[in-house]
Parts: structure tokens; C-alpha cells; sequence
């Protein structure tokens, strides 16, 4: 309950943050500002499970489409559309095995934008996301289905339901924040980086007093380039 009241939240600050803008248009009358793009760069992820697994970052890709609203005055309005792989991968430690699970997303983040400058200028981004599972894929030098009849497999001190269970929830949700620079090549054409973090509050796996684990969501850190057309 408290993880969907913080997305509420924070999915209330985006549409002040939206009508603050649209204030400021009518007291200033700054001209709106369009722009379209695209982007692409490499992601980081974990699952916070809870009993906990050992386990590492792997790294996976994400790439996009991009729509921004902004008006003169230092705030504005971004929605994407992203393709995006995140997941995790097991720690072994000395064990000779391995394992990781990459899981595909379509997600649509809504961001509040406020920046600072003219020609260079600086950036914070956040808001609210929602993900769509599209696929999966395993990585494992064993059969997860097979652990036990492997001798030497670490089985103390340590869960391996996860490797065995499928994605179970198809939605996910979230809050994302990011910090970034854009740099303007003329009028129109700008690119940009940037570098975002994002918390899941939803669980990958079912949840309840019966299944094996409490929590399973997902935490992300992103660095991509972009590209912005101004349209008007």
C-alpha cells in the first residue's frame, strides 16, 4: 500500500508540475516548445528479493522514442515510449556455475522536466513509469530444473527458487529520476545524455503468504545519448 501511495504521489507531482507550466504560459505568454527524439544507450539492474539472493549487476540495453513539452521558463512535460531489458544475475562466488535472467520490457515513463540555461543547459527528470513484460531470456551453464542432481551445487545458505519460477506479474511500475546535459547543435537540433535511476514498486513474482518470496522488484540505473528535433 505505502509503494502505490508514492506512486500516486508522485504521479501527482508530474500534473502540478504540468499545470504550474501551463501558469506560466498565461502570465508570461512564452511561446511553446515541441520537440521529438529518439535515444539509446546501456542499463545496469538488480532484484531486491526478499529473503535476499546473492547476486550481481549485469548489463542490459534500452532504446526509445521520446516527446517533450517545455515552455521558457525552466519546466515542462516528457513522455517516452522505451524498449528496455533488465533483470539479474546470480553470485556464485567460487562456485564454477552461472546463471542470469534478462527480462524485456515496453515501458512509458511521464517525467517532469525542469532545466536550467539556453545553449547548454542542465537537467532533472522525474516521474512515474509503467512497464509492459514482452520476453525473457536465461543464461546458465546448468539445468535450473536439474540443481539437485548436481553434486557440488551450493545449496546452503542461499535461495534458488528464483531460477526455476517465471516472470509472473506482466506489469510493472515504478519512479524514475534522472540528472543530464543537453547541448544545442543550431536551432532545432540538439542531443543530450543522461543518467537515470529507477525503483520498482512492483514485484516480478507473485507475492503472497504462500509463495516464496515477499518482494521481488526491480532497481535500474541507465546512462543514454539522445537525440531532440524541435518541432515548434
Amino acid at each position: 500500500m505505502r509503494r502505490r501511495a508514492l506512486f500516486s504521489r508522485l504521479a501527482a507531482l508530474v500534473v502540478m508540475a504540468f499545470a504550474f507550466t501551463q501558469g506560466a504560459v498565461a502570465q508570461t505568454h512564452y511561446s511553446s516548445n515541441v520537440s521529438i527524439g529518439a535515444k539509446g544507450g546501456v542499463d545496469f539492474s538488480r532484484i531486491f528479493f526478499s529473503p535476499g539472493v546473492e547476486q550481481k549487476m549485469p548489463m542490459g540495453a534500452t532504446a526509445g522514442l521520446m516527446f517533450r513539452y517545455i515552455e521558457e521558463d525552466h519546466f515542462g512535460l516528457i513522455v517516452e515510449l522505451n524498449y528496455l531489458s533488465r533483470g539479474w544475475e546470480e553470485d556464485f562466488e567460487d562456485a564454477p556455475y552461472h546463471y542470469k535472467r534478462m527480462i524485456s520490457y515496453l515501458e512509458l515513463p511521464v517525467l517532469a522536466h525542469i532545466y536550467f540555461g539556453r545553449r547548454g543547459r542542465f537537467f532533472f527528470n522525474a516521474g512515474p513509469e509503467i512497464s509492459y513484460y514482452l520476453g525473457q531470456s536465461v543464461s546458465a551453464n546448468f539445468n535450473p530444473a536439474d540443481m539437485a542432481s548436481l553434486p557440488d551445487f551450493p545449496n546452503t545458505n542461499r535461495m534458488n527458487t528464483q531460477m526455476t519460477i517465471p516472470v509472473q506479474n506482466k506489469l510493472d511500475y515504478g519512479i524514475s529520476a534522472g540528472l543530464g546535459a543537453e547541448f544545442n547543435i543550431n536551432g532545432r537540433n540538439s542531443v543530450c545524455v543522461e543518467a537515470r535511476f529507477y525503483y520498482g514498486l512492483g514485484n516480478i513474482f507473485k507475492a503472497r503468504r504462500i509463495d516464496p518470496f515477499k518482494a521481488s522488484n526491480s532497481m535500474t540505473v541507465m546512462a543514454t545519448l539522445g537525440y531532440w528535433f524541435r518541432v515548434k
